[in-house]
């Protein structure tokens, strides 16, 4: 399994948005624009050929949002920045304002991939440690909770540098990033066999048989109600929403912008996954455990938002 690597084409492909930019360094007069021949439409060759790539992108996005639950808006926002188009003299404090938000999530980061390793040991043993996941996920809980205040200053520098274009293309790539990340971590159905769904992924990764598919599918829907606490998505949808209009709006200041759903989405993302790989280990064959707990590590070492702050 390839591991996600994000840049434009992850976030554009996969959640099909466009970036819009204001362009304040050159001009086309109408003339000009009139002279310019309109663009071929695509043969039906190449969208075939394109369709792979974007399917591609979007399982990818997916898989990030499955397993990496760094700082809830905090992370929609970093991983935006990449593909947002700004006049090129900001690009550097873009970056540098970028990487100091992937720093407020690096404690977030650390547990993170302790816990993937502690999944990963688990699987490959046929038994996950269960009190050993839960006090890393507690942990994580107040960790994450803290991110919000260690971004709030970087939050406010970035809205002050962008313009109101680049502002509203910021929160309309963050609000993609969120729907990504509500379709995989809640409205996705528990045991649910649907195209780019972790049980899909799982039967693709590892050669599931269809006896293995309908237990796995079974169990993990009689374990529902023992599964992770109930995720209010209207408490998610509402934190967005004030976000975005705070942020795509004149004024704006980071600590009007409530916190404890930044620690509501890390939680319920890393207890939804924890309550995955418990219910399905049992369920594998030694080999399919050996070839999941490498995956699992392969994500571990995946720490992106990790590695560029620096």
């Amino acid at each position: 399994m390839r591991l996600p690597i994000f840049s434009g084409l992850a976030l554009i492909a996969g959640v099909g948005l466009c970036a819009c930019t204001e362009n304040t360094t050159s001009t086309t007069t109408a003339p000009a624009a009139a002279a310019i021949a309109p663009t071929a439409a695509p043969s039906e060759a190449a969208v075939a050929e394109a369709q792979p790539a974007e399917d591609q992108a979007a399982s990818e996005l997916k898989e990030h949002h499955r397993h990496h639950h760094l700082g809830g808006v905090t992370q929609f926002v970093a991983m935006s920045l990449d593909t947002l188009g700004t006049d090129e003299a900001k690009r550097p404090q873009i970056e540098k304002l970028q990487s100091d938000l992937h720093i407020c999530m690096a404690p977030v980061a650390k547990i993170e991939h302790e816990l993937l390793l502690t999944y990963a040991d688990g699987v490959a043993a046929g038994k996950i440690d269960a009190a050993k996941v839960d006090a890393s996920l507690a942990l994580l809980s107040t960790t994450a909770a803290a991110v919000h205040g260690c971004s709030v200053a970087t939050l406010n520098k970035l809205h002050a540098i962008l313009s109101p274009t680049e502002r509203q293309a910021l929160v309309d790539k963050t609000q993609a990033h969120w729907e990504v990340w509500r379709n995989v971590n809640h409205e996705a159905e528990v045991g649910g066999k649907e195209n780019g769904g972790r049980l899909a992924e799982l039967i693709k990764e590892l050669s599931l048989t269809p006896d293995q598919v309908e237990k796995i599918s079974a169990t993990l829907h009689t374990g529902a109600t023992s599964g992770p606490a109930k995720f209010d998505p209207a408490k998610g949808e509402a934190h967005m929403q004030a976000f975005a209009k705070a942020f795509a709006g004149e004024k704006f200041d980071a600590k009007s912008v409530t916190a404890d759903a930044n620690s509501h989405l890390v939680t319920h993302g890393s207890r939804r996954a924890a309550h995955f790989y418990e219910t399905v280990t049992p369920l594998l064959t030694p080999e399919q455990q050996k070839t999941l707990a490498e995956h699992l590590r392969e994500h571990a070492a995946h720490q992106p938002q990790a590695n560029q702050a620096k």
